[in-house]
C-alpha cells in the first residue's frame, strides 16, 4: 500500500468509523483491510507456523484484534529477541447497550431497555437518529450454535427530550436518570407485533447463510448515532464522527501496519472493554498479549527458558499506548494546566501524569519525540490540573501486566465520551505518519 497523503487518510479514517458501529464490526473492518493486504489470518485454537517475513492477525472474541508482522531473518523466536515494537489501541467506545429482556411498553409506545456502557456523555444521545448494530447468537434447525454480526443501519429509534415547558430548569440543571430517562422509542406498540427477539429472528434471516436460524439465544447490540461523519469547519480543519475514542487510533495503527518494514517485529495490539476497566479475556488485562508473545517465542524450549526469553524481548521492546487526549475547549479553558492544554491540530499529545494514570516515562517521553522530530512532526504535552483526577487508559495496564516500556499518546479531541467528538484534521495523519516511522517503514 502507498503511503497516504491527508486526504486520502482521513477519507479512509471517515468510512472506517461509518463501518464500525460496535467493536465486533471495527475487529472485522480491520480484518478485510488486513486480509487484502497480505496477512494471513490465525486461529487461537489451532497450531501456528509462522514464516519469515510473515504478516499475521490473530482476533479474540471477534471483538479483539492482534496483527503482527515476522521479521525476515527468521520465523523464531531468536528474531524476536531485539524486541517487538507494539501499539495499543481499544475497540469500544462508550454507548447504550440493549438489555437481554429489553421489551417495554408504555402508554402504547415500544421502547427497549438499554443500558450505559462506560463513562457515557447522556444529554447529547437525546433527540438523535439511532440504529442498532452488534453481534447476534442464535440456534439453528439442526441443533447448532452460530453468530452473526447485525447492522440496521437505518434509523429506528429515538430518544425524544422532555419539552422546556414541562421543564423548566432543564438549562439550569438537567439530571438524567440512566433507567428511566433513556429508553429508546422504536415505534407505536400496535405497529409492532411480537418480541424483540422475533424482530431479531427476522434479521437473521435476512443472511442468506442463516436462513435456518430457529431461536435467537442471546445477543450484544448497542444503539448508534446514525448521523455519518463529516470534515466540517470553514476551511475543514475537524473530523466529527461518533466513536472517535478510539476507533481512530484503531485506524492509524491498522493503515502503519499494513506499510511496515519487516525488517523488525511489529504488532498492533487492539482490545476491548478499555471503557470498563479491560478486566475481560478481550480486554487489556486479559491474557491475549501475553498469549501472542508467548507462541512466537515458543521453539520447543523448557517453560523457564521461555519466561526468560520472553524477559529478553520485554526489555528489547515498546509498547506506543494511542487514546484520545483532551483538547483544550475554548469555552472551558480553565479546566487545562495552563501549560499543558493541547491545541487541535497542533499535532500528537503525550500524556503524562506522576501518579501512573499514564505509563509514560522520561525515556519512553524522549523515545516518542525523536520519532516526531524525525518525521517533522508537531508534539504536544497532556498533564492534567494537579486539582483534578485524572483519566487513564491500556498503557499502565499493559505496562504493569507484561513489564514493557510504554508512552501514552494520542489525538487532542473535544466532547470525548459524547455520542459525536471532535478531532482536527492533520493530527490524525500526523500521527500516523509518526506510527510509520516507528514501524520501521522508511526503511523498506
Amino acid at each position: 500500500m502507498n503511503s497516504k497523503g491527508k486526504d486520502s487518510f482521513n477519507n479512509g479514517l471517515l468510512d472506517f468509523i461509518a463501518s464500525s458501529p460496535t467493536p465486533f464490526h471495527a475487529v472485522a473492518t480491520m480484518s478485510s483491510v488486513l486480509d487484502k493486504a497480505g496477512f494471513t489470518q490465525l486461529a487461537e485454537e489451532a497450531s501456528w507456523n509462522v514464516e519469515p517475513g510473515g504478516r499475521y492477525y490473530v482476533t479474540r472474541n471477534g471483538s479483539a484484534i492482534i496483527a503482527f508482522t515476522m521479521p525476515n531473518a527468521s520465523a523464531d523466536g531468536e528474531a524476536l529477541l531485539k524486541g517487538v515494537r507494539l501499539t495499543g489501541a481499544h475497540t469500544d467506545s462508550p454507548c447504550l447497550r440493549v438489555k437481554p429482556q429489553p421489551d417495554v411498553r408504555i402508554n402504547k409506545y415500544f421502547q427497549l431497555g438499554v443500558e450505559v456502557y462506560g463513562g457515557a456523555l447522556l444529554n447529547p444521545w437525546f433527540d438523535r437518529d439511532l440504529s442498532i448494530a452488534g453481534r447476534i447468537d442464535f440456534i439453528k434447525s439442526d441443533k447448532t450454535l452460530a453468530s452473526v454480526l447485525i447492522d440496521l443501519e437505518s434509523p429506528v429509534a429515538i430518544i425524544p427530550s422532555l419539552a422546556i415547558h414541562l421543564d423548566r430548569e432543564a438549562n439550569k440543571n438537567r439530571s438524567i436518570n440512566a433507567q428511566t430517562d433513556i429508553p429508546p422509542i422504536l415505534a407505536i406498540e400496535s405497529s409492532f407485533e411480537g418480541s424483540f427477539d422475533e424482530f431479531l429472528l427476522q434479521q437473521v434471516r435476512l443472511n442468506p447463510d442463516h436462513t435456518d436460524a430457529e431461536q435467537v439465544l442471546s445477543h450484544e447490540l448497542s444503539f448508534y448515532d446514525t448521523q455519518a461523519p463529516a470534515m466540517v469547519g470553514l476551511q475543514k480543519e475537524f473530523i466529527a464522527a461518533a466513536r472517535l475514542d478510539n476507533l481512530l487510533s484503531c485506524y492509524v495503527s491498522t493503515c502503519a501496519l499494513v506499510e511496515a518494514s519487516t525488517q523488525q517485529c511489529n504488532m498492533m495490539v487492539c482490545t476491548d472493554h478499555e471503557e470498563v476497566g479491560s478486566s475481560s479475556s478481550s480486554g487489556a488485562q486479559g491474557t491475549f498479549l501475553r498469549s501472542v508473545l508467548e507462541r512466537l517465542l515458543a521453539s520447543g524450549g523448557e517453560e523457564t527458558k521461555l519466561a526468560e526469553r520472553m524477559e529478553r524481548v520485554i526489555r528489547n521492546s515498546m509498547l506506543l499506548s494511542i487514546d484520545n487526549a483532551h483538547g483544550v475547549h475554548p469555552n472551558f479553558a480553565d479546566k487545562h494546566d495552563g501549560n499543558h492544554g493541547p491545541m487541535l491540530n497542533d499535532g500528537p499529545v503525550i500524556k503524562i501524569n506522576s501518579n501512573q494514570r499514564y505509563a509514560s516515562n522520561s525515556r519512553s517521553v524522549a523515545f516518542f519525540k525523536s520519532l516526531c522530530l524525525a518525521e517533522d512532526a508537531p508534539v504536544q504535552s497532556f498533564v492534567v490540573r494537579s486539582d483534578m483526577g485524572c483519566g487513564s487508559t491500556i498503557g499502565p495496564i499493559t505496562s504493569t501486566s507484561i513489564g514493557v516500556d510504554t508512552i501514552d499518546i494520542g489525538v487532542p479531541t473535544f466532547a470525548m465520551h459524547s455520542i459525536r467528538e471532535l478531532a482536527g484534521s492533520d493530527d490524525a495523519h500526523h500521527l500516523y505518519r509518526v506510527v510509520k516511522r516507528y514501524f520501521g517503514a522508511n526503511d523498506v
